[in-house]
């Protein structure tokens, strides 16, 4: 174990309790104490002050050599911090107002389950999706809802009951796996690739069955996982978006005017699915329950999207009476009943509040 630098064992101090009390993410904003986000709610530590100079030293004693040119170029820089006996981190250090802050994520040091994370009731339709041969499956949902763990879960899935090569293509690595039954390949950017885009041209000459990547953040990536899925590759990635209806906007959104005939047929062809999530606080105020949209892409939704009538699928998703696919309000509604989530809790987390005080009266939109 290397020799503790005082602003390390503050800040690593604030981790452990951090980790002990079961908190998500830390923030360091210089001079202020620390905070960190339980449950969803924001809480200050009962520390003293993080003082910018503690917060300088301890980015630039941790910082990957790799990544130091961009922290001093750029001011802001992604990398992972781990410390023997606290845990594994994300790590985002940017400046604001000329001062230093620090967002850490907590990543935990075994990959969960279905059933651990609370998603039980739904993982037939997410075991659905991971046996597809091959296309695009994306995990969607606002930071911090929690899409990360439950894609990691379906890979575990996968990797104890597949015999899949799998590569990752991560910034940084968030959870390791171990190899099971599928063997895996993890690529972080800028400590086994230099950049993501040639991570991205690489990946299809790695002989992969399965590709993740860790965020479609553009039309390049996109493209690269289309051309992955029709050479009979599964491509799973994540994507910030609240709602399936969302989630295929934002993917049209890559592509210009001209080109979104073509990219109908592109999309309606290679996409497999997909999982929106939320997390909404348990009734008995342990914790928070994921809640999903699941839309698996039969030919009907694929007819939709290819003839651009997007605005059917939401209804689909409402009166549908398919387990593979369902709305908010549908997995919401069904929590609800189950005793795990408060009616005000549903309402306010609902897209459509008021179709889901409806369902609470018994009324519901039929197939």
């Amino acid at each position: 174990m290397p020799i503790l630098t005082p602003h390390t064992e503050i800040i690593n101090d604030l981790l452990k309790l951090a980790v002990d009390s079961g908190v998500s993410d830390i923030i360091i904003k210089s001079n202020k104490p620390g905070y960190v986000r339980l449950s969803g709610k924001l809480k200050p530590v009962d520390m003293d002050p993080i003082t910018c100079p503690e917060a300088q030293a301890w980015v630039d004693e941790h910082v990957p050599k790799v990544f130091k040119a961009k922290w001093d170029e750029l001011g802001q820089v992604d990398f992972a911090y781990a410390w023997e006996g606290i845990g594994r981190f994300r790590v985002n250090a940017f400046h604001q107002r000329g001062l230093v802050s620090i967002v850490m994520r907590h990543i935990k040091s075994t990959v969960p389950t279905f059933d651990q994370l609370g998603l039980g009731a739904t993982q037939d339709a997410l075991i659905k999706l991971v046996q597809a041969k091959d296309g695009i499956l994306l995990v969607c949902g606002a930071t911090g809802s929690g899409k990360s763990s439950t894609m990691a879960a379906m890979m575990n899935w996968v990797n104890q009951n597949m015999d899949k090569h799998i590569v990752t293509i991560e910034d940084p690595i968030e959870y390791t796996f171990p190899d099971d039954k599928s063997l895996f390949q993890q690529r972080e950017i800028g400590l086994d690739v230099p950049s993501f885009e040639l991570a991205i041209k690489a990946v299809l000459r790695q002989n992969p069955d399965i590709i993740l990547i860790g965020e479609m953040r553009d039309r390049e990536t996109f493209e690269t996982a289309i051309s992955a899925a029709e050479t009979g590759h599964l491509v799973f990635s994540t994507m910030h978006a609240a709602t399936v209806a969302q989630s295929l906007t934002r993917l049209f959104e890559f592509f210009p005017p001209e080109e979104q005939i073509q990219a109908r047929r592109a999309i309606s062809g290679s996409l497999r699915g997909f999982v929106c999530q939320k997390l909404v606080p348990k009734i008995d105020g342990n914790g928070r329950q994921p809640v999903n949209e699941i839309l698996t892409a039969d030919a009907t939704v694929k007819n939709l999207i290819l003839e651009g009538q997007f605005e059917k699928i939401q209804g689909l998703l409402d009166g549908s009476s398919d387990s593979a696919s369902f709305s908010f309000n549908k997995d919401l509604y069904r929590l609800w009943k189950a005793g795990a989530i408060g009616k005000a809790e549903a309402l306010r987390f609902s897209p459509n509040p008021q179709a889901l005080e409806m369902n609470f009266k018994g009324i519901f939109i039929k197939s």
